[in-house]
C-alpha cells in the first residue's frame, strides 16, 4: 500500500507532459483503469471490515455510519458502498474478479448485480454465472444505465428456455391483473367539462390506439390559410378544423377530438357494436410453432406482448393481421412487398429489428424510420435487405459523415454497425442487444 501511495504521489507531482492526442487518451485510460482497480481493493476492505464487525466493535451503530464519519462520505454513498461490497461477496465471482481487474467500474457493477438479483429465483447457479459473464462482457460497450436495461433482458440471451417459462408465467399474471383492474370513469367537473380517466390492458389499448391514430394527425392547412377565428368559423366534425384552416390543437386536444369522432362514427352506423364499420387493424406477431402448438407469446405492433392464448384468439379474427415468423425469427408471411417502407415492408422491418437497431438504443418502433443502407440517391433499393430501423437521433447520426458510423446488413440478415475510430480504434462490429427476438 505504501508503494502504491508513493507511485501515485510521484505521478501527481509531475506535470502533464506535451503529447499527441492518442498518447493523452492512452494515459487517461490507464489512470482510469487504475482507479477502477483501487475501487475494487477498497470494496474488498469494506467487505472484510463489515463481515468482521470492526465498526460495531469500535462503537459505531453500523459500518455505513462508520464509513460516513471516518471517510467523510455522504450517508447515501456510505450505504451504497457497504451494500455493493456485500453484494459482490454473494454474487457470481466473475463480477468481483472483473471489478478487481478494473474491467468493470463501480457503477457498472451495481447495474450488473441489480440485474442478477432480479433473475427468477428458480434459475440455477450456472445460469446466474452465465448471465454475469455476459453482462461483464457488455461492460466495455455500455455505461451503467444502458447496462442496467440490458440486464433486464439478459436471461433471454443466456437461457432462453428458462426465460420463456418465467416470462410466460409473469405475462399471464400481468394479463390477469390488467383484466381485473380495467376501468373507465367519466366524472362531471362542472363548467361543462367531464374528466375521463381509466386503465386498459395492452390488447384493448392497442385497439383504441389504432382507432384514434388516423384521426389524431394535424389537419393540413391550405397555402392561403390564416389564423381562424373560433367564433366566426366553428370547427368541423369531431373538433377538426374546416378544410384550409390552420390546425392549432395540441396533441392532447387532437386525441380527445379523435375519441369523440370515433364514437360519433360508430353511432352513425346505426347498430352497435359490430355493424357500424370495419374494426381497427391490429398486427399481432407470433412465431409459427408457438401459434401451432399452443405455447409461447405474441407481440402487438405497439411492442406490448400477449399470452399465447390471447394471440391465438386474435389470430382467428378476420380483421387481425397475423405476422408469422419462421424458426430464425425472420418474417414468413407478410403479404406483397411495396416500394416504400410502409405496409408489409414496414411490418417486416419492425419484426426484424424490434425498434431502433443502433447499438445501445431502446427506442420502440413507433419512434423509428426506415433507413436505406445504400442510399436511395445512390441506387439502393427499398427492400428488407437494404433497410434498417433507426430513431430520429440515430437516423441523423448515420447520415452525418462527420460522426463516422457505418451500417450494413450481414449474411444472417441483421443490421451491424461499425463505430468510428475515435470511439473504438479496432472498429469492431456492434449490434443492438436490447430488442429481444421472437
Amino acid at each position: 500500500m505504501d508503494r502504491v501511495a508513493a507511485a501515485v504521489d510521484a505521478l501527481a507531482a509531475r506535470p502533464v507532459l506535451p503529447a499527441g492526442d492518442q498518447t493523452l487518451i492512452g494515459r487517461l485510460e490507464v489512470v482510469h483503469r487504475a482507479i477502477r482497480r483501487l475501487s475494487g481493493v477498497e470494496l474488498a476492505l469494506v467487505r472484510e471490515i463489515d463481515a468482521a464487525g470492526v465498526a460495531v466493535r469500535g462503537g459505531a451503530p453500523s459500518t455505513a455510519v462508520w464509513l460516513m464519519l471516518r471517510l467523510l462520505l455522504a450517508p447515501a454513498a456510505a450505504r451504497r458502498t457497504v451494500a455493493l461490497a456485500a453484494a459482490l461477496d454473494a454474487a457470481s465471482p466473475v463480477v468481483g474478479e472483473a471489478v478487481t481487474a478494473g474491467a468493470v467500474g463501480v457503477d457498472q457493477a451495481r447495474a450488473i448485480l441489480g440485474a442478477l438479483a432480479d433473475l427468477p429465483a428458480e434459475v440455477g447457479r450456472e445460469v446466474v454465472d452465465k448471465a454475469a459473464a455476459a453482462l461483464v462482457g457488455y461492460a466495455d460497450q455500455f455505461p451503467p444505465p444502458q447496462l442496467a436495461r440490458l440486464g433486464g433482458q439478459i436471461l433471454w440471451h443466456v437461457a432462453p428456455a428458462e426465460a420463456q417459462q418465467a416470462d410466460r408465467l409473469a405475462l399471464a399474471r400481468s394479463e390477469q391483473r390488467a383484466a381485473r383492474d380495467r376501468y373507465l370513469s367519466l366524472t362531471p367537473e362542472g363548467r361543462s367539462s367531464v374528466r375521463v380517466h381509466g386503465r386498459l390492458g395492452a390488447e384493448a389499448a392497442a385497439i383504441v390506439r389504432a382507432a384514434l391514430d388516423p384521426l389524431c394527425n394535424p389537419a393540413a392547412p391550405s397555402p392561403a390559410a390564416t389564423r381562424p377565428s373560433a367564433e366566426a368559423q366553428p370547427a368541423g366534425a369531431g373538433g377538426r378544423p374546416r378544410p384550409g384552416e390552420v390546425d392549432e390543437r395540441t396533441a392532447g386536444q387532437r386525441r380527445a377530438d379523435a375519441l369523440v369522432e370515433v364514437c360519433r362514427l360508430v353511432l352513425a352506423g346505426g347498430e352497435l357494436p359490430d355493424n357500424g364499420g370495419d374494426r381497427p387493424q391490429v398486427v399481432v406477431t407470433v412465431a409459427f410453432d408457438p401459434l401451432r402448438h399452443a405455447f409461447g407469446t405474441g407481440m402487438l405492433d405497439t411492442g406490448d406482448r400477449l399470452s399465447a392464448d390471447t394471440a391465438r384468439r386474435l389470430a382467428c379474427d378476420a380483421r387481425i393481421l397475423p405476422a408469422v415468423l419462421d424458426g430464425a425469427g425472420q418474417p414468413l408471411d407478410l403479404g406483397r412487398e411495396r416500394r416504400l417502407f410502409t405496409g408489409p415492408l414496414r411490418r417486416a422491418l419492425v419484426l426484424r429489428d424490434g425498434g431502433c437497431a443502433f447499438p445501445g438504443c431502446d427506442r420502440p418502433p413507433r419512434w423509428c424510420d426506415g433507413h436505406h443502407v445504400i442510399h436511395w440517391a445512390d441506387g439502393g433499393p427499398t427492400s428488407l435487405g437494404n433497410a434498417v430501423l433507426l430513431c430520429g437521433h440515430h437516423h441523423r447520426l448515420i447520415h452525418d459523415p462527420r460522426a463516422g458510423w457505418n451500417v450494413h446488413i450481414t449474411a444472417d440478415g441483421r443490421p451491424t454497425f461499425i463505430p468510428p475510430a475515435w470511439l473504438d480504434p479496432r472498429r469492431l462490429p456492434r449490434r443492438n442487444a436490447f430488442h429481444r427476438r421472437q
